[in-house]
């Protein structure tokens, strides 16, 4: 029998609330992996998907259009103009497409990321 190494989590700082613009994204450097970073203000939520679009082949969706359709926060690449779910990833145009997600949260004026290691 062969036993699978635990996992543990933890919450990376990635930057601080002062980085963020009010309904933009950034983008930041994630256990080797680039993740865009989202302050939607009109619902006060922060979202953190993977900044790679798997549609245009580029880290390109932080620099994306965030909004809403039929009350779905989403980016809107701004390669093609997909838009991915900011809640779970799915391209909303093409469903066949998907991004990972992330839980992010506001600890004490910083912006972190749950990680996951081994």
């Amino acid at each position: 029998m062969t036993i699978a190494p635990e996992t543990k989590t933890s919450w990376l700082t990635v930057c601080t609330t002062a980085d963020l613009s009010p309904n933009t994204g950034v983008c930041a450097l994630v256990s080797g992996k680039q993740v865009a970073i989202f302050n939607c203000t009109r619902s006060g939520n922060l979202y953190a998907i993977d900044n790679f679009d798997p549609i245009g082949n580029a880290n390109i969706l932080s620099r994306g259009i965030i909004g809403s359709i039929n009350d779905e926060p989403v980016v809107a690449s701004p390669l093609y103009k997909q838009h991915f779910s900011l809640t779970t990833g799915a391209c909303l145009e093409e469903p066949e497409y998907q991004v990972k997600t992330y839980r992010i949260r506001e600890h004490n004026g910083e912006i972190q990321v749950l990680i996951s290691t081994k």
